[in-house]
Parts: structure tokens; C-alpha cells; sequence
């Protein structure tokens, strides 16, 4: 069996505000997000700059008790699935439930209230004996990362299949890779999948620091992260969630479904190589790349835009730049490529997911975001990173891209249904 799978619904919760619309729109202004960090005092790090989300979970539409016992990120997962499933107006009832499932990605898991429950029973520290009738009834849910997945399946209702993916900095677009082929292969119909991950706290921040792959341009913070810049010295931690609804099309279209895209192909790799190294000429990240594109059955020269994983970091920036070279050929020089992350920061888990709705809702308005603070091309890279300024141009087939440590590599291609009607 091999059944076409579409997005039919988008949610997002993001820096720079919270749903598609304000995703989007700061997206293709070229406006930053990043800013020092408020959550907790930065002073004693060496980055000291976030892009955080401006997010009243209330205001958001939760409850008082889902704030009482979720996590930050689970909280990003409920809003953005809301706002997809409203999207799609898909309708789950005792008739189609169990073919209805969820897959959901997450790096670092409930970091944010796990954190905050060791401080408390633990006196900051001192105690090396916690104290348990100090911690919340819910510590158990920020253990097991799953328990998001479960928040999911509640929320909506699925009764099939219900995973989180955890793959560092993969585990977005890794969840909706493994979405679109439970569908692909007919044990779903429906999958509400995405990533979210909430990690700006003093532990991510503090790991992050020692390897010093953080920007430590905290003088100015809009400004940080710049992909494929000379002057780039790192990236900057993010937050947030996209959620996406994938269908069987067939379905899609008897309900009278509007359709985004159709998810392709998807591929992953594994360099078997570094935890954190990642070698020059790309052929880890080429390899993903052309197992997806043969998965669409396309060729390069088909793509019309690349959603790079462009985290501004000098090794990735090389990367990635040859993967493209090696996997597309001399198309590489003429197709548009853009990161994201010089907007809304790197989110670890949930970036993949922001990264597939970004690439999807470039396809639905003709228009590429840019890459920011992109002001001095690195002359090592000489590829059209959309520098500053967002390009109208029409996008029947989008490549997007992610790497993580571990040596994870992975790719998707979208295109619109026609491409392979």
C-alpha cells in the first residue's frame, strides 16, 4: 500500500507571537525575536540571549489546572494541535478514532518543570536526599516525555497509534516523517503531528555554554544568529511548537478538506561518525537528501525552495552547504535556500515541525522568507541564501532539511498535489 498523505491543517505557537497568522507574518518581514533572556537571571552565562515566546497559556485558551500540571512545552502542544485541528475542521468520533493517531517530537521533553521540581525538593541543590513529598503529583509526567503524546491523543481524541520522537534536534520533522508513513502504509488515516520543545532554562543554557555552540553576541540580541554569515559565532536557544494534521488525500478531498501540500518523500541518516561532528563535504545530510527525493520520485532540478537547517554555526553552515551541492547538483546554485532560525532562534525538538509549516505555508502564499542578519556572506558559501528581505516566487516543491547531534540527519519534500497527480 501506498496512499498519498496531505497537511490539512496547521498550528503554531512561536517567538513573535502565538498562531500561524503572526508566525507567518513575522517570518516574512525578516523581523527577529531573539532578546535577552527573562525567564531567569542570564547574568552568570556565556549566552545570555533567547528568542522567547510571548505566551498567557489563559489567554491562549487552557485552563487553570492544565497550567497547574503542564509542562511549557506540553502547553505549547495543546494550543498549536487546537489551532490545527480547528484548520483542518477535522471531526473525530467512535467511528474513525482509532484510525486517527498522534506523533509528536520533543529533544529535551517537560526540561522547564523537571527542573524547577529538583530545585524545589532538592533546596537548590543541597539536599542530595530529595525530599519527595515536596514535589508535585505530576513530577512522573515531566519524566516520561510520552505523557505529551498522551495530552494529544486526549485533546483530540486518536486512538491509533500515539508516539513521541526524540532525536535531538531532528525529532520535528523525524515525527512528521514518521507520521506521513504510518499513513503512507494504511495503519492511519489521520496523524496530529509536530514537535514542541520549551528548553530556555539554566540547565540547556549551561549545556549549551560548555560545548559553546550559543551565540555570545549578547550586546546585540536581534542581531545573534546569523546563518551563513562570516561574523556568525553560533546559534541562539528558541521555544515553541508547530503541529500539523496529515490525511490520507482521498479522504481529504471527500470532505471537502482545503489542501496545503502533499508530503512526498522523507528520509533520515545517520553519520555513525561524531556526537557532535559533522564532516565537510556533507554526505551525511546529501544522503537524506536524495533518499527523500527518490521517495517523491522527483528530480532536483523540481525543487523550488530549501528550508535550510542553518543553526549559524561555522560547521553546520559548511555542511550544509555541500549536502546541497552534492544532492542537487548545479541546481544548487539557482534554488533559493533560507533559515529560519536567524527569525525565531533553534528550538531543538519543535524547529523541524516550525520548519515543515514554514515550507508548507511558503507553497500556499508564493513567498520565501528570508534568511536575517545575513549582511556579510561568508565567501566560503557561495550559495541564493535569501539574504534580508523575503522573495515572491511561486513553490510547487519544497526541500526542507535538519540536522542533530548524534549524526541524525533527515529530509522532506512537499509539493503541491499536482505535481504528482
Amino acid at each position: 500500500m501506498n496512499r498519498r498523505v496531505v497537511v490539512t491543517g496547521i498550528g503554531a505557537v512561536a517567538p513573535g507571537g502565538v498562531g500561524v497568522k503572526p508566525f507567518w507574518e513575522l517570518l516574512t518581514a525578516g523581523r527577529t525575536a531573539t532578546r535577552r533572556i527573562s525567564f531567569f537571571d542570564p547574568a552568570p552565562f556565556r549566552s545570555r540571549i533567547a528568542a522567547e515566546c510571548d505566551f498567557d497559556p489563559v489567554a491562549a485558551g487552557l485552563s487553570a489546572q492544565d497550567v497547574t500540571r503542564l509542562d511549557r512545552a506540553a502547553q505549547f502542544a495543546l494550543v498549536a494541535a487546537r489551532e490545527a485541528m480547528l484548520d483542518s475542521g477535522l471531526a473525530v468520533d467512535a467511528d474513525n478514532a482509532h484510525r486517527v493517531g498522534v506523533s509528536l517530537g520533543s529533544a529535551v521533553g517537560c526540561t522547564e518543570r523537571l527542573e524547577r521540581e529538583y530545585v524545589a525538593i532538592s533546596d537548590a541543590g543541597q539536599r542530595w536526599l530529595v525530599d519527595p513529598d515536596r514535589a508535585t503529583p505530576y513530577l512522573y509526567d515531566y519524566l516520561v516525555p510520552s505523557s505529551m503524546a498522551a495530552e494529544l491523543a486526549w485533546l483530540a481524541g486518536a486512538e491509533g497509534p500515539a508516539t513521541v520522537v526524540s532525536a535531538g534536534c531532528t525529532s520535528g520533522i523525524d515525527a512528521v516523517g514518521y507520521a506521513y508513513e504510518l499513513i503512507q502504509e494504511g495503519t492511519a488515516d489521520v496523524m496530529i503531528t509536530g514537535g514542541t520543545d520549551a528548553p530556555i532554562s539554566p540547565i540547556t543554557v549551561a549545556c549549551f555554554d560548555a560545548i559553546k555552540a550559543t551565540s555570545a553576541h549578547n550586546d546585540d540580541p536581534e542581531h545573534a544568529l546569523r546563518p551563513f554569515d562570516r561574523t556568525r559565532n553560533g546559534f541562539v536557544l528558541g521555544e515553541g511548537a508547530a503541529v500539523i494534521v496529515l490525511e490520507e488525500l482521498a479522504a481529504a478531498r471527500r470532505r471537502g478538506a482545503h489542501v496545503y501540500a502533499e508530503v512526498v518523500g522523507f528520509a533520515s541518516r545517520g553519520n555513525a561518525h561524531h556526537m557532535t561532528g559533522l564532516r565537510a563535504d556533507g554526505r551525511e545530510m546529501a544522503a537524506a537528501i536524495t533518499a527523500a527525493l527518490d521517495d517523491a520520485r522527483l528530480d532536483p532540478t523540481a525543487v523550488d525552495y530549501v528550508n535550510a537547517h542553518g543553526t549559524a554555526t561555522r560547521q553546520n553552515d559548511v555542511h550544509e552547504t555541500g549536502a546541497f551541492k552534492a544532492s542537487l547538483g548545479p541546481h544548487a546554485y539557482r534554488v533559493p535556500i533560507s533559515s529560519i532560525k536567524s527569525m525565531i532562534g533553534h528550538s531543538l525538538g519543535a524547529i523541524g515541525a516550525l520548519e515543515v509549516a514554514a515550507s508548507v505555508l511558503a507553497m500556499e502564499h508564493g513567498v520565501i522568507p528570508p534568511t536575517a542578519n545575513l549582511h556579510e556572506p561568508d565567501p566560503q558559501l557561495d550559495l541564493d541564501y535569501v539574504p534580508l528581505t523575503a522573495r515572491e516566487q511561486p513553490v510547487d516543491v519544497a526541500l526542507t532539511v535538519g540536522s542533530g547531534f548524534g549524526g541524525f540527519q533527515s529530509a522532506m519534500v512537499l509539493a503541491r498535489p499536482e505535481v504528482r497527480a
